[in-house]
């Protein structure tokens, strides 16, 4: 049965008699998809075929060699996947709007089904494609457990406002997902298998950042590393998340970032083994997460200093030609090349392993402020580091993150100081009284 709750028509078209389309992006997975399972309903309501399409655009907002391999490479094990279920995934290159409606014309498909995502680029791409196309274009929500455009209609002020309205609505949609089957009307036409090597292979993009070879991409890697984190995390993780040497946060966001896992399958299994660190731990998966979709989806300016609230960007503006003890351009923050072993040990983090544990990643945000000659630059500094080197980059929780770091998104004013004004200040000492500095540093710092 269709969950129509987790819907939203972009269009107002009628449909066609031709076969089901899903427009897969953000979730690419086979298990635990909504839109995947809305799109095979109303193919067998129609009886038509079901064919899984992913565009696949050259250059996605800075993206490179180490986020396309760990893409491409899961989404031909979701090719592989898919055809057992005689449901076929093809990939079209090119700009996206234009590929796809070529393709709905050339195949006479009969209605659309994307992919819920709050980044203003995807917008562009779904609303696009469905102002121009003469067929229904149907949005699924498959990564919010609460439906984001359910949770909220509007940018909410931080997570104390956002969580009761989440959890009114929680035990409603925090339930079982339906999985897709064999779909018994198949496509008949030939579809030629495409490789995850072939389509880098042809890739127009920088392969200066190296792949990162020893973490596996996939549905079955991501279910792997959700159960070892349930066997050998989880109960660590109220006490030592915020360690940076303790290994106790899940290690997940790669494998949700690219919807290879649902953050709902992770939550139902959280949720089943209870104890101390459920709670936090769903705190940040479901409240934190899903207010990130909401600051995104109601904030187009999310990746820049017009996103900050009125409150923050005045004091910054009072604070903007405070003197700086050190102002560095782009290349030393690259390079890890200021006077900061800990900031460097992070950024080194980040370029070798592609994250930074998340406590240091506010901290590493902040600091980029606190050493750039605007606010203006210190976000595109940050964003741009976050969107090379980050397997998770461009997402809204990393967009998220700087803004609140950078520019007090969901926080409140804090006691004056210099440069940073009234935004919420991080410095060494202070991470030394929460985690083992020297510790890190030995384990990320320069040999």
């Amino acid at each position: 049965m269709i969950d129509a709750r987790r819907s939203h028509a972009l269009n107002d078209r009628r449909t066609g008699n031709g076969p089901l389309l899903y427009w897969m992006s953000r979730e690419q997975r086979v298990a635990d998809n909504w839109g995947l399972y809305h799109a095979q309903q109303l193919a067998l309501q129609r009886k038509v075929p079901l064919l899984v399409v992913f565009t696949l655009a050259d250059g996605f907002l800075g993206a490179n060699l180490r986020q396309y391999a760990f893409m491409l490479r899961g989404l031909e094990q979701v090719r592989q996947r898919l055809a057992e279920l005689a449901i076929p995934l093809l990939v079209l290159r090119g700009d996206p709007p234009t590929e796809l409606l070529r393709f709905v014309t050339q195949t006479g498909v009969g209605t659309v089904v994307c992919d819920f995502d709050p980044l203003r680029i995807k917008r562009h791409w779904f609303e696009t494609a469905a102002a121009a196309a003469s067929i229904p274009i149907i949005e699924v929500d498959g990564h919010n457990i609460v439906p984001c455009r359910i949770a909220s209609p509007k940018r909410e002020f931080g997570a104390y406002t956002l969580r009761p309205k989440l959890k009114r609505l929680l035990t409603e949609f925090l339930v079982e997902i339906p999985q897709v089957v064999r779909h018994p009307f198949p496509w008949l036409r030939a579809v030629e298998p495409f490789s995850a090597e072939a389509l880098l292979a042809g890739l127009a993009l920088d392969r200066s950042v190296a792949e990162l070879t020893d973490l596996a991409p996939g549905e079955a890697a991501g279910a792997e590393a959700l159960a070892a984190f349930l066997e050998g995390g989880l109960e660590r993780y109220a006490a030592s998340a915020n360690d940076p040497l303790a290994a106790a946060q899940s290690g997940l966001s790669p494998w949700l970032h690219f919807g290879q896992l649902a953050p709902q399958r992770v939550a139902l299994q959280v949720a089943r083994c209870g104890g101390m660190a459920a709670e936090p731990f769903l705190e940040q998966l479901i409240v934190r997460r899903e207010l990130s979709d909401n600051f995104c989806l109601h904030c187009p300016d999310y990746d820049r200093l017009d996103c900050a609230p009125d409150w923050a960007r005045s004091t910054l503006e009072q604070h903007r030609h405070d003197p700086r003890s050190y102002c560095y351009p782009l290349e030393q923050f690259e390079q890890a090349a200021t006077h900061d072993p800990l900031w460097n040990a992070a950024q080194r983090q980040l370029v070798i392993s592609g994250k930074i544990h998340g406590y240091l990643r506010m901290y590493w945000a902040k600091k980029i402020l606190e050493w750039t000659a605007s606010p203006e630059e210190a976000f595109a500094i940050a964003v741009q580091l976050n969107n090379r080197y980050a397997l998770d980059g461009r997402d809204p929780n990393g967009y998220t993150g700087i803004a609140w770091s950078l520019g007090g998104v969901h926080d409140r004013a804090w006691g004056r100081r210099p440069v940073f004004g009234t935004i919420r200040f991080m410095s060494a000492e202070g991470c030394k009284r929460k985690f083992d500095v020297a510790g890190y540093v030995k384990r990320w710092g320069r040999d």
